[in-house]
């Protein structure tokens, strides 16, 4: 979602007004609604910045990669109950009992936080309900040099803005499977991941896809894709220390730095089969 605005711009030694198109951000506020069906309750659980659009598979996906549900079942049908006033009620099946008194949360969304990164793994380690079963295959190293220019052609919100993060899926053959948009990096990837539980997949379909991030490889990017059991994660910039780690020890493949001829494998190289020749 866009938005035009008129500003001053700077050009050839004279400023002038112009029409520029920003990236739209607005507050989402997430709430549940659970408990028997004769005492349902609502509670307000997070408000996230985001480019409004796909809400409901952005809800989704942040409840999935936090550890709040872990499959669709626990869901209720209609899974949204009303999007109004930059508010999602998501409605929990009425056999699910969310324990939110138990979430310790955290929610990783800046690097001073102050959680201990070990801490933070364990953490994943309890919520984690998948495991990585592709241990054995190896990609050609040439087809993931492909990838950024195959998202950039049909990013339209960044080709018009500039201003917003894009997460891919991709098949082991390098062709485009999804993507998703939005001002937060870490929405862009929840709406990506709510899509395709929405769409009834089964989580084992993460467990042959590559995932392309538009920027850097934080800690809590590696913590949301390592929640479905996803094996491969490419960023075009750099990732985090805590990244790192964090994908060492979930046996991902983590690639930072991706141009089209180059990247750095810091985690997982037995899955790269073929290095660039000069």
């Amino acid at each position: 979602m866009i938005q035009k605005t008129t500003i001053a711009k700077y050009k050839n030694q004279e400023i002038i007004a112009f029409e520029d198109v920003v990236a739209v951000e607005e507050p989402l506020e997430i709430q549940l609604e659970f408990g028997k069906t004769n005492n349902r309750k609502t509670q307000s659980l997070s408000v996230t910045m985001r480019t409004p659009e796909n809400d409901e598979e952005l809800a989704i996906g942040f409840l999935f990669t936090e550890g709040i549900i872990t499959t669709l079942s626990n869901l209720a049908q209609p899974v949204s109950k009303s999007v109004e006033n930059n508010k999602i009620i998501i409605r929990l099946a009425e056999n699910f009992n969310p324990e939110l008194e138990k979430i310790k949360r955290n929610f990783y969304t800046t690097s001073s936080c102050g959680v201990c990164g070990k801490e933070s793994i364990q953490a994943i380690f309890t919520k984690k309900k998948v495991l990585n079963s592709i241990k054995n295959v190896q990609l050609d190293a040439h087809l993931f040099g492909s990838l950024p220019n195959k998202l950039a052609h049909i990013q339209k919100t960044f080709i018009e803005t500039g201003g917003i993060h894009a997460a891919a899926l991709f098949d082991f053959e390098g062709e485009l499977i999804l993507f998703r948009e939005d001002v937060g990096r870490h929405n862009a990837l929840d709406k990506l991941i709510g899509t395709v539980l929405l769409n009834q997949q089964s989580l084992d379909y993460f467990k042959d896809k590559i995932l392309l991030l538009s920027g850097r490889a934080s800690f809590e990017l590696i913590q949301k894709a390592a929640m479905p059991g996803i094996p491969v994660v490419c960023a075009i910039g750099a990732p985090s220390s805590l990244a790192i780690e964090t994908a060492q020890r979930f046996d991902m493949t983590l690639i930072g730095f991706l141009k089209n001829n180059s990247f750095n494998i810091y985690s997982g190289k037995e899955r790269i089969k073929e290095i660039y020749e000069n």
